[in-house]
């Protein structure tokens, strides 16, 4: 599948970075194909500018704080956590001298941004985790990781219950997997790739936590939901409880994966993600395993995805759809519209 969708999406909140790893120390990342620069004041409040002094462009990142403004390393132009420039060594502060900011906001350990009209940056748009901080819940995070593919080859990937067979057989995938129908379903928030696997052998990742012996009913759901946040939701329950409109069994075994992309231009994703689970909420040695074990499982995932887009890139063929593309195909063409939207 070619891209469907040209540029991205601004009016959107993007996690931008965890909010411990942002400091008074300057940061520069590159999101969207913008350069932009962040870091703490004193009071500890988190700013985001654009990287780039508006006299020779020279990242302010490789300049210096003092105080909370910004000095740039070249001929020391000065600008507040605005991005006003407030000095300049030899005159007066020239008054078109200024740097972008960008609104952020810390929810659920992250430091989003918010890279179109800053009028529009609501935070009540960031994404909803009804469950976050609930005590019965446990929680676990990884290291953010880079993809180096489009953002919507990985999108691809984290709506398409499908690949687990192929990318992931001694994780989350095996055999039962395979050619079970998937049911799509398009909101207006997403789209939703789901299925019930009935009577199947739990899959290696999870089969060591389940509170039941032998065969279990599996649910199986990938949303996709604007511009680039996955929740993908596993359900165990013993053979025979699930599907749908079944009550949850008391020994359920549930994991929402929460996945958030952010663009870093064309050829690279930054991808964070966290699991909250519905069992031993306070066990820690759980908690390091089930984040060893989804990295380990993630990486199996990089390396598909930096391949595809090497063959993107390479091969001189057009690609072909197959039916497990329908959410994908569903969620590109709405963002589409919603990026031409934007003009």
């Amino acid at each position: 599948m070619g891209l469907g969708a040209e540029g991205y999406l601004r009016n959107a909140w993007y996690a931008a970075e965890w909010a411990d790893a942002i400091t008074g120390a300057l940061t520069s990342l590159e999101i969207l194909g913008e350069r932009i620069v962040l870091f703490r004041t004193d009071d500890g409040s988190p700013v985001a500018l654009e990287d780039a002094c508006p006299h020779r462009k020279l990242p302010l990142s490789m300049g210096r704080r003092e105080g909370d403004r910004l000095v740039c390393g070249y001929h020391g132009l000065t600008f507040d956590s605005a991005g006003t420039c407030v000095a300049a060594p030899t005159q007066s502060a020239p008054p078109k001298a200024c740097v972008r900011s960008y609104p952020l906001a810390e929810r659920y350990g992250l430091l989003w941004i918010w890279m179109g009209d800053p009028a529009a940056a609501d935070p009540a748009r960031i994404i909803e985790i009804p469950q976050w901080g609930a005590p019965e819940w446990g929680y676990n995070r990884g290291p953010v990781m880079q993809v180096d593919c489009h953002y919507l080859y990985v999108v691809d990937n984290l709506v398409d219950p499908t690949h687990v067979t192929w990318v992931h057989p001694g994780s989350f995938g095996d055999a039962s997997c395979a050619a079970v129908p998937i049911e799509t379903t398009s909101a207006s928030d997403g789209v939703t790739a789901a299925r019930w696997l009935m009577d199947a052998r739990p899959a290696p990742f999870y089969a060591k936590f389940l509170q039941f012996a032998g065969a279990a009913d599996r649910y199986q759901h990938y949303e996709m939901r604007y511009p680039a946040n996955a929740i993908i939701k596993a359900v165990f329950v013993p053979a025979g409880t699930g599907g749908h409109g079944a009550p949850l069994h008391s020994h359920a075994f549930c994991m929402d994966s929460f996945n958030f992309l952010t663009p870093v231009n064309a050829r690279a994703t930054r991808y964070f993600w966290f699991q909250l689970r519905n069992f031993a909420p306070q066990d820690a040695a759980i908690s390091e395993e089930f984040t060893a074990d989804v990295r380990d499982a993630f990486e199996e995932d990089r390396v598909i995805l930096n391949a595809v887009q090497i063959g993107m890139d390479t091969s001189p063929t057009p690609t072909i759809d197959l039916k497990n593309d329908l959410a994908s195909h569903r969620f590109r063409t709405a963002l589409a519209r919603m990026i031409a939207a934007e003009g």
